[in-house]
Order: C-alpha cells, then sequence, then structure tokens
C-alpha cells in the first residue's frame, strides 16, 4: 500500500476548493481521460492581482486529488509572478511528501498551473501541453521536451523516476530505450551497453500459479486497493493470465493501461518473459 502521509489523506477525503469556477479569470487544463488522469483548474484575481479564489476538478487518484487540493491552497494570495515559481516540488512537499511512483501527479498541478497563468495572460500553452518537442512516449503523450524540463528540475536519474514524474515508459514500455538516451545525453554520457539480464528459472506448472498468485498479492493488489480498486485472479491458461477488475478499476477508462503498465509488467517481472494478461469483462 502507498505510504501516504497524514496531510495527503485529509487532502483526498476532505479536498478544498473542489468545482467549476463561475466567470473564472483564467482556466487550465492537463492531461487526459485516456491517460487516466486530468485536471482543470481556475483562478479569479483581487484588484490587486493576486489570486483570491483558486478551483480544481480532476479525474485521477486519491495523490492527485490531494495534490490538486494542494495546489490552490498554496497559491491563493500570491501574484502571478509568485504563483508562476511554485514548482512540483513545492507541492508534494506541502503535504509532506508523495510516494515517489506517484510525483507525476504533482507535476501535473504545476502544468495546469503554468497553463491557466498562460491563459490569462493571452500566451500560447506551455510546452508540456504537447504542442512542442517530438513524443517519446505515445502511450501518455509525453514530449522529450517536457520530459528532459522534469529531469533538470527534480534531477532524475533513473527510467523508473522518470516514469514516476511523467508516466512514460509506464504502459508498452517500448519508449525506455529513447527515455535511456535522454537521461544519458543529459549526465553527459554516451549511451551504454544493455545490461545483461539473468535468465528466469523454468518453472514448472504449479509453481508458475504460486508465483502468479502471490506476485498479485504481494506486488499488484496492494496498489489498486489504496486508489479504492481490487482484482480477482479468474483462471491460468499456461502462459495466459485471466483476471477481472473489481471496484473503481472496473468502471476506469484506463483500465486497459493498468492491465499492462501494472498487472502484465509485474507478472512478466517476476514470473515470466511469456506472461499475457487478459482482463476478463463480463
Amino acid at each position: 500500500m502507498w505510504d501516504y502521509t497524514d496531510k495527503v489523506r485529509d487532502h483526498f477525503l476532505n479536498p478544498r476548493n473542489v468545482g467549476e469556477m463561475k466567470e473564472a479569470d483564467a482556466v487550465g487544463e492537463v492531461g487526459s481521460l485516456a491517460c487516466g488522469d486530468a485536471l482543470k483548474l481556475s483562478f479569479k484575481l483581487d484588484e490587486n492581482e493576486r489570486i483570491k479564489e483558486a478551483k480544481f476538478q480532476t479525474f485521477g487518484c486519491a495523490s492527485a486529488i490531494a495534490s490538486s487540493s494542494a495546489l490552490t491552497e498554496i497559491i491563493k494570495g500570491m501574484t502571478l509572478d509568485e504563483a508562476e515559481k511554485v514548482t512540483n516540488k513545492d507541492i508534494a512537499d506541502y503535504l509532506g511528501g508523495l510516494p515517489q511512483e506517484k510525483m507525476h501527479c504533482s507535476v501535473m498541478g504545476r502544468e495546469a498551473l503554468e497553463a491557466a497563468i498562460a491563459n490569462y495572460r493571452g500566451e500560447e500553452p506551455p510546452q508540456h501541453t504537447h504542442i512542442e518537442g517530438n513524443v517519446v512516449c505515445n502511450c501518455f503523450g509525453v514530449t522529450d521536451t517536457e520530459m528532459k524540463r522534469v529531469i533538470q528540475e527534480n534531477n532524475l536519474k533513473t527510467v523508473e523516476e522518470v516514469t514516476n514524474y511523467t508516466k512514460a515508459g509506464g504502459a508498452c514500455e517500448t519508449c525506455i530505450p529513447d527515455i535511456e538516451k535522454i537521461l544519458a545525453a543529459m549526465a553527459g554520457k554516451e549511451s551504454e551497453a544493455p545490461v545483461e539480464t539473468k535468465a528466469k528459472p523454468k518453472l514448472t506448472n504449479i509453481q508458475k500459479m504460486h508465483l502468479i498468485q502471490e506476485t498479485i498479492e504481494r506486488d499488484i493488489r496492494p496498489s489498486l486497493r489504496a486508489d479504492g480498486g481490487d482484482i480477482e485472479l479468474i483462471d491460468i491458461d499456461v502462459n495466459r493470465v485471466i483476471v477481472a477488475f473489481r471496484g473503481v478499476c472496473a468502471q476506469c477508462p484506463s483500465s486497459e493501461i493498468t492491465l499492462k503498465e501494472n498487472v502484465e509488467k509485474k507478472l512478466k517481472e517476476f514470473v515470466s518473459d511469456e506472461i499475457i494478461v487478459i482482463e476478463q469483462t463480463t
């Protein structure tokens, strides 16, 4: 289960400033339902051009809700120049920290704020909205421009960290070699040869079944339950694993991404590279 701070839980269970703002001075929207996270941030300014009111609407996990709630509290009373300096780290620090796997929620908050400020000023949206840059991760629409920015701002060193902050590489994984090249280039190093991985031991059918069940219980179910969902193992047919999502996961529009990014990825890592996970929808 994710290690949430008391402040994260508070802002998730009792989010501040939720809703749509009528006659907002500015609106910023980032993310998409297809990617599993989306945020709409609105604000109004007072006569001194300070943010007097901020509201949000978000589609996402507990960390996305808490990060959005925290952001609206942080920026109230700020001038736009002051709000422009708010970073994703400021949001995470305000909440007492976020799990590394959920840092992309704080990044989304920062992006929504930048988009709203640009909207107020009549400027073009920032680069992270993918107007500029080449798309590196097609699954989540992350460009090289935004990836480099997040890597630099947060001093990221590994592909896993990049995935935690941007979600890039977390689904089909085909962009991982490109992420490695970007990391190597930013570190001033030439790409290194891939590290040889040890072959997984050959398992009997019984061993494989037990390991699949153990991996689901230990590495998959806790994260789904932390966000109000669950998973049920329906059947195992050699390398075909049939599962069904329960709770909020059953209605989630990004369940297919979760199937590949979380479930199948973990089973391939701990059980067999030949594992294919299929969702039972009826």
